[in-house]
């Protein structure tokens, strides 16, 4: 069970933004900008290689609503999912990171030097 299974039952408390019948938004315990939030099915997929392609037009509207809730659809935001060990994923249950409320940088993928990898 991860840790976001323990946040879906109630196991563990989280910050809740918004929440509906299979997908809860709630603010990550360590942002990487002013509005970081993470954004989560209630079924478990371990990440997104693996979900169910009908459930992920249902994940976009609320990823979208969540955007719109927080006002963040005018001026914009960051939508990231990582992927496996490679693409840097610590917790094996699909989550999407959505970041603002500030001009973003890529300042994160400064040690990462795609010459390294042709």
């Amino acid at each position: 069970m991860t840790i976001f299974s323990k946040i879906i039952s109630g196991e563990i408390p989280c910050n809740k933004v918004l929440e509906n019948e299979n997908f809860l938004a709630f603010h990550d315990i360590n942002p990487k900008a002013p509005i970081h939030i993470l954004i989560i099915p209630k079924t478990e997929y371990k990440n997104f290689q693996e979900v169910d392609p009908k459930i992920m037009s249902e994940m976009t509207q609320f990823i979208q609503q969540v955007a719109t809730f927080l006002g963040l659809d005018k001026g914009g935001y960051r939508l990231i999912t990582n992927n496996g060990d490679d693409g840097g994923q610590e917790v094996l249950h699909l989550h999407f990171h959505l970041l603002g409320g500030a001009k973003l940088s890529w300042g994160h993928l400064s040690d990462s030097d795609p010459k390294n990898h042709l």
